[in-house]
């Protein structure tokens, strides 16, 4: 058997269309979505493999915290979500991922600030830190 050399990139669960995010609107990426079904990229949700459920409270990143609207600390759940959406990426080679835009996992280069005022500041979701310290490209479904 012969095993293909596909380069695979790791892509945000909500961009294939799969209900994941935090307020159950489905909002699938074409390109994303093309890119599965090619068989070239695999769908991950950090804050589902952290063990938040679906729907959730909408949560922000604060500093080294993610809390929800409500006040709750969710950051242990975001960073384990985190580590084990690396470690899919590792398993599959991934050099690359595509994740989803200013999100408190996900967000690459912006992300809202903490307060819940839709306003946005510099910096990255936890899953997007942690790719991108371990060599991970990432890149938001908005650079596509």
């Amino acid at each position: 058997m012969s095993l293909n050399n596909k380069k695979m990139v790791v892509v945000s669960a909500c961009l294939a269309g799969i209900n994941c995010r935090y307020d159950c609107k489905i909002k699938p990426n074409k390109k994303v979505v093309e890119l599965i079904k090619k068989g070239n990229a695999i769908p991950v949700c950090p804050e589902q493999l952290g063990g938040l459920p679906t729907p959730r409270i909408a949560a922000e990143r604060a500093g080294d915290k993610v809390l929800r609207k409500d006040g709750v600390d969710v950051t242990e759940e975001f960073t384990t979500g985190a580590r084990e959406a690396l470690k899919i990426a590792k398993l599959v080679g991934c050099k690359t991922a595509i994740l989803k835009a200013r999100s408190p996992s996900c967000g690459s280069g912006k992300i809202y600030d903490g307060n819940f005022t839709g306003t946005l500041i510099n910096g990255d979701g936890i899953c997007a830190e942690l790719f991108k310290k371990n060599g991970i490209k990432v890149i938001t479904e908005e650079e596509l």
